[in-house]
């Protein structure tokens, strides 16, 4: 008997499929051991020897593993093929060979690019050895990114109160967000006007843009003022003017190269809105397949644009049988990629069999969509080149003093565009002078004709700042840096957004003032670590380790003997020295210069103090240094919209045109709220909910929050109110002293009366199994093919979970319930059962030391216990 070790049952039950009876595939579930999260997992007194933990979650499925391995003549390790799956395999074998289950037996590794039954057969034809300098390349990322996490963040935590910790790669990327917002803020819009004329030359009418004045070249920015544009339009409008040239260029342009990783990510935040960690689970659903299809895409974690000999020809004969002949160029494409790393070997992202058209599949709706960019993506990249005609018309004044020009375009052969076009990042209008309008249809002109201009339009103008990053765009620039890989982006955005270092608002990233301050602690004392230079260069050397170019334990080394020192001496210092560092640092964000010239550190309320960071358990603000007698305060935000108020507010937003009295954004002891006069003496006060940011605070969302409670209606079967507020615990709905949790602060605004009486109703029937639980299900999975159990999402009080029997497992933070599937349940469901004993056995001394009355001190140890493993 052979054994087949996989990362995921789906992968597992479409490879045992393809193997037949002689083979037994069984899952690991993913990495099944990690390094502990606490101090001493990585010993560099120790040469950096690492100890390493078996997963609670893994172990009932290491067992079987172990079992079938003594049972086996064979056992083949088939995880992903990356640096990744190279470490799940290691970490496999590591854990059989402990167990003693691979005595005498013959071990193999192999790997494969697509899970397809030729694929497949071929990696298990020819087997190899672990490829122990990809493991080592992952050994050395995992011991740097525990040793800045464990070093570092207990730095921030005594340092700079209400930080969460620090990373590697992810500060990084934190910074990059942070830069763009202060460039942002630096930002001086200048004033420009543009000039352009509706033209005529025995032909409809076209547009024409000022290109020169007074006889010298016109660019974007030189029309400074309203002056100088009634100017030129003067001239314009007074000018007898002739078409002086036609110029006609073709134009090629070439299609994209099928997706790597990276350009995955940033095509389906463009065009499918899908965040990179969204895409990354709908990509790899696509490879393990879905339904018994088998894997429908290739590998989806590769930093290669390469296409095997048999995807091309599948592609041209597609493109052939769809489009036609004259799509198939004379010549195959072939791409190269730049990158240099242990996954360049990878083909790039494509369907595995592309005359599998799209509509011949029914996906779930982000597979369906995703699918069809790749395969799109993949056509396209082997189709003929688009042939456009670009003409420019230059227009000019008898006098020669003037000047007008209008372009456009004429697609001759659509080519590749026939199928796809790559999407475009947003870029602001910096002053070039690029063509305007290309794609404009010009009508047809003859050179020397008498042009007549119908109307002269003088628009004003100002220069944007860089747009601030959406994921798309971050991604590109942290490949453009060099800064981490393509295969971890998902996870470095994720946990910006996951410790509230940064929060979206319409798909862009805002820094948030706890992500300013930790960048400003990193930028001052740990400058060298956050460089983009440095983080680019240190991934350059993990790649040689991967190739076998460089000894892991001698890169640990040289990057610990400076950072570890980096580490002490900025533990040493006082929290005064510090918070005296960023008021410099962040000076001008904090506090900007005023208009009148006076000082901006000046307290508004005593006017005698001077304002400075000061530092809570709930996170930095800025307060008085007369404190206590001073107690102003306002939150760490952009200066422009916190001015103090007389009575020590953070800031007025307006008034409430229904009392008209006015309503305040204040910090307290347990974070912002905002508050207004109420009846008698008492002011109306609400916190904000989470998510909500104090600096994007304006008066409409204050006065939302200060209408709760608000009443729903009356419960149909006894007529009492149904009310919905925001708590300690969140937003709920209340009634007859019942609450139920609402999942989201906006459905408190506007919840209806039927689905607060359904979800009562659900706590209700759920309240025998604990407070919060369900009975209807929001989304039926199927069955478990083991149990044949029905597996089904259902709602709890602490967010959304899945159930099988007597088995529940909380869904990971960020997925969404309506994007559960079976094959993700499932893995979630085992390692929930496998750690319930565990939790059964702390349970049993609890009830035991309760019932001894005397015993009180011997009671309190085993609750003690029992919260810790909570």
């Amino acid at each position: 008997m052979n054994l087949v070790i996989v990362e995921s049952p789906a992968k597992a039950k479409t490879i045992n499929g393809y193997l037949g009876s002689d083979y037994t595939v069984l899952a690991s579930y993913g990495h099944v051991r990690d390094l502990p999260s606490k101090d001493g997992s990585v010993k560099p007194d120790e040469d950096f020897a690492m100890s390493w933990e078996v997963d609670a979650k893994a172990s009932r499925r290491l067992a079987e593993i172990a079992e079938a391995a003594k049972r086996a003549d064979r056992v083949v390790l088939a995880t992903d093929p990356d640096r990744e799956g190279e470490a799940i395999s290691w970490h496999v074998l590591d854990v059989l060979t402990k167990k003693k289950a691979l005595k005498d037996k013959t071990v193999q590794r192999v790997t494969f690019n697509a899970i397809t039954r030729s694929a497949v057969q071929a990696a298990m034809a020819a087997p190899r050895e672990l490829d122990m300098q990809l493991v080592e390349a992952y050994l050395a990322r995992r011991a740097l990114d525990y040793l800045v996490g464990f070093t570092l963040s207990p730095v921030l935590w005594r340092k700079l109160p209400g930080a969460r910790s620090a990373g590697r790669v992810q500060s990084v990327a934190l910074r990059i967000v942070v830069d763009r917002e202060m460039e942002i803020e630096r930002f001086k819009p200048q004033e420009y006007w543009s000039i352009e004329a509706d033209v005529t030359a025995d032909s409809p009418p076209f547009v024409a843009r000022l290109v020169k004045h007074a006889g010298k070249r016109v660019q974007r920015l030189d029309v400074k003022d309203e002056a100088a544009a009634s100017a030129a339009r003067a001239a314009i409008q007074s000018g007898a003017f002739t078409i002086r040239s036609i110029e006609k260029k073709p134009v090629r342009r070439n299609p994209a190269p099928p997706f790597t990783t990276s350009t995955l990510q940033q095509e389906a935040a463009r065009k499918l809105g899908f965040t990179a960690q969204r895409a990354m689970q709908a990509a790899q659903k696509l490879y393990e397949g879905v339904d018994g299809t088998g894997g429908l895409i290739t590998y989806m974690r590769t930093d290669g644009v390469q296409v095997s000999p048999e995807g091309i020809a599948q592609a041209r004969e597609v493109i052939k049988d769809r489009f036609g002949p004259a799509y198939v160029p004379a010549e195959a494409r072939h791409y190269k990629t730049k990158a240099k790393n242990a996954q360049e070997a990878h083909e790039a992202i494509r369907p595995t069999n592309i005359a599998r058209h799209p509509d011949s599949l029914r996906l779930e709706g982000d597979l369906q969509r995703l699918y069809e960019l790749i395969w799109k993506r993949m056509v396209a990249s082997q189709m003929e080149a688009a042939r456009l005609d670009r003409t420019v018309v230059e227009v000019e004044s008898a006098d020669g003093q003037t000047g007008l020009r209008a372009t456009g375009q004429v697609v001759a052969f659509d080519g590749f565009m026939a199928v796809y076009e790559e999407g475009r990042d947003e870029k602001p209008k910096d002053g070039d002078d690029d063509e305007d309008d290309d794609g404009a249809r010009l009508p047809a002109l003859k050179e020397g004709a008498i042009a007549a201009v119908r109307d002269v339009r003088a628009d004003q103008h100002f220069t944007e700042p860089p747009p601030r990053y959406s994921e798309a765009t971050l991604v590109k620039k942290l490949e453009e840096l060099g800064i981490g890989r393509p295969s971890t982006y998902a996870s470095i955005l994720t946990t910006l957004r996951d410790r509230e270092y940064v929060r979206m608002d319409k798909n862009r990233f805002y820094p948030e003032d706890k992500g300013r301050l930790v960048t400003a602690f990193l930028e001052q004392f740990f400058a060298r670590w956050v460089e983009y230079d440095f983080t680019a260069a240190l991934e350059t050397r993990l790649d040689e380790v991967s190739a076998g170019d460089l000894d892991w334990k001698a890169l640990l080394r040289e990057f610990w003997t400076d950072f570890h020192a980096a580490t002490q001496a900025a533990g040493e210092l006082r929290t005064t020295a510090i918070l005296d560092a960023l008021n410099e640092s962040l000076g001008p964000h904090i506090f900007p210069q005023k208009e009148d010239g006076s000082d901006p550190r000046e307290c508004p309320l005593c006017h005698q103090g001077q304002l400075s960071l000061k530092t809570s358990r709930f996170g930095a603000f800025i307060g008085c240094s007369r404190y206590p007698e001073c107690k102003f305060t306002r939150p760490v935000a952009s200066p422009d919209a916190v001015e103090g108020s007389a009575d020590g507010g953070d800031r007025e937003l307006g008034v409430d045109p229904v009392t008209g009295q006015p309503v305040h954004l204040k910090i307290g002891r347990f974070g912002p709220y905002v508050e207004t006069a109420g009846d008698g003496d008492k002011p109306k006060r609400s916190s904000l909910p989470k998510g909500w940011s104090p600096a994007g605070l304006d008066l409409e969302r204050a006065l939302r929050l200060l209408s709760l409670p608000r009443e729903v209606g009356m419960h149909p079967e006894d007529g009492k109110p149904i009310s919905a507020g925001l708590g300690r615990y969140g937003p709920f709905i209340l009634h007859a002293g019942t609450y139920a949790n609402v999942s989201d602060i906006e459905e408190v605004f506007d919840i209806g009366l039927n689905r607060a009486v359904t979800l009562l109703a659900e706590k209700r029937a759920g309240g025998a199994r604990g407070r919060g639980a369900a009975t209807t299900p929001l989304k039926d999975l199927g069955v478990h093919p083991e149990t044949g159990d029905p597996v089904h999402v259902m709602a709890g009080r602490f967010g959304p979970y899945v159930k099988s029997g007597k088995v529940n497992a909380t869904l990971p933070k960020g997925t969404a319930p309506e994007e559960m599937t079976l094959e993700a349940a499932l893995p979630l469901l085992a390692a929930r059962a496998a750690a319930a004993p565990k939790g059964k056995a702390k349970a049993a001394p609890k009830k035991a030391a309760a019932r001894k009355a005397p015993a009180k001190k011997a009671a309190k140890k085993p609750a003690v216990k029992a919260k810790a493993a909570d």
